[in-house]
């Protein structure tokens, strides 16, 4: 069992930057696939970013490519999400979530544990 913890989010203004961990624990996961989704209120939850489990292939929303970027660190269990740039719809509840396999994509459904997810908040 993998239990996922995030960390690092919270108010900024339109512009800044945070970066969100993802701090596993129960196994390592440097065979799984991490990729971040977010939920804002009042809308369906969405992928952000997805790493593989060799930290190779990656990719990205659209909406936050080129302003964010996702690594890992196997050696601490944890992956990152550098967001810069940052815009008010940005806003919401970002989650983490792994697959054992080596690269999953961003369908939500193809991951099997999920973090508790930690709050973003871009002010205008």
């Amino acid at each position: 069992q993998v239990h996922l913890v995030e960390s690092g989010g919270g108010l900024v203004q339109s512009g800044g930057s945070l970066r969100l961990s993802c701090a596993a624990s129960g196994r390592t996961i440097s065979s799984y696939t991490v990729g971040w989704f977010r939920q804002a209120p009042g809308k369906e939850r969405e992928f952000v970013a997805t790493i593989s489990s060799g930290g190779g292939p990656t990719d990205y929303a659209t909406s936050v490519r080129g302003r964010f970027t996702i690594s890992r660190d196997n050696a601490k269990n944890t992956v990152y999400l550098q967001m810069n740039s940052l815009k008010f719809e940005d806003t919401a509840v970002y989650y983490c979530a792994a697959d054992q396999a080596y690269y999953s994509g961003s369908r939500g459904s193809s991951y099997h544990y999920w973090g508790q997810g930690t709050q973003v908040t871009v002010s205008s």
